[in-house]
């Protein structure tokens, strides 16, 4: 994430006693980072309760200590920018929303442009803090941080990709974990019964743009070619894979895929000269675990 010098607020490092945090980040350089860091973390936690935080047992994370220590420092925001990414992050992967996430930042930024220099740590919080007060850029930051995690859950619970229609991996590990523990009772391999065949493709550095018209083409394919049982799902960006049962005649399939996905792309000079399509069936692993493992290598490319 692209933090550019100076503070939130526009101050420089250089200026950081002018800042509009007060003396927080180190303008009493003889208090030790640790003092300092729990000081602002009582605050801070007294003000996030304050605004509205719903279950005090839920607000210490390590990320709060990092983000604590980052701005006790004298490096301020150029520390406390990434720390505040990290705490977001783990925000939202606990669940918090971003109603509450945004209250929590609120809190902190009325407590550091209170100053916390030398009142008694036991004070209580003046008022509650205003989310609306919020620098634009610090706000943006730790937005963008949370929308990150919490947009991949979603997209992880999904049963359908939006895009090529097809499954997703998620999905796609529901039915091979089926496919595994009917292949345990029957005391047979999976692979034996079943294959894995990926359309992979791939463009020049000039012409991404062109992917997702390439992901709608290879997932109609692979409709088309394997129209029965056959379990089909989109990994990552680039890949579409379908597990096949051997019994359907893998190599005939995976052979009218090739010719089909030619002629496809050759419809479209954009496609045929910038794209292509690679086909393989690939054979399964003999456990659940090392199947997952290929999936999540496959989704990579």
């Amino acid at each position: 994430m692209d933090v550019s010098a100076g503070d939130v607020s526009g101050v420089p490092y250089g200026n950081r006693s002018a800042g509009p945090y007060g003396t927080v980040p180190g303008a009493r350089q003889e208090r030790p980072v640790h003092a300092q860091a729990a000081r602002i973390r009582h605050r801070w936690c007294a003000a996030s309760l304050a605004c509205g935080w719903r279950f005090p047992d839920d607000w210490p994370l390590p990320e709060v200590d990092v983000v604590c220590a980052a701005v006790a420092r004298r490096g301020g925001v150029d520390d406390a920018a990434p720390a505040l990414v990290a705490l977001a992050h783990a925000r939202a992967a606990a669940g918090t929303g971003l109603e509450e996430t945004l209250g929590d930042l609120a809190a902190l930024h009325s407590v550091l442009s209170a100053g916390v220099e030398p009142a008694d740590a036991a004070e209580p919080v003046a008022s509650v803090p205003d989310v609306d007060a919020l620098p634009t850029r610090l706000l943006r930051i730790v937005a963008v941080a949370w929308a990150e995690i919490a947009l991949n859950e979603v997209t992880a619970g999904e049963v359908h990709d939006p895009l090529t229609g097809l499954p997703t991996m998620a999905y796609l590990r529901t039915r091979l974990a089926e496919l595994y523990r009917q292949a345990a009772r029957d005391g047979v391999c999976v692979a034996e019964g079943h294959a894995l065949v990926v359309i992979s493709l791939d463009f020049d550095g000039g012409a991404v743009y062109l992917r997702p018209a390439g992901m709608i083409l290879g997932a109609d394919v692979l409709r088309d070619v394997f129209d029965g049982g056959e379990s089909h799902a989109v990994l990552g960006s680039s890949t579409v894979v379908a597990v096949v049962p051997r019994s359907t005649g893998v190599a005939a399939g995976a052979v009218r895929l090739r010719r089909e996905l030619t002629e496809r792309f050759a419809v479209d000079p954009q496609l045929a000269e910038s794209g292509s399509a690679r086909v393989g069936v690939m054979r399964l692993p003999a456990d659940y675990d090392g199947a997952c493992r290929l999936l999540d290598s496959l989704a990579k490319r």
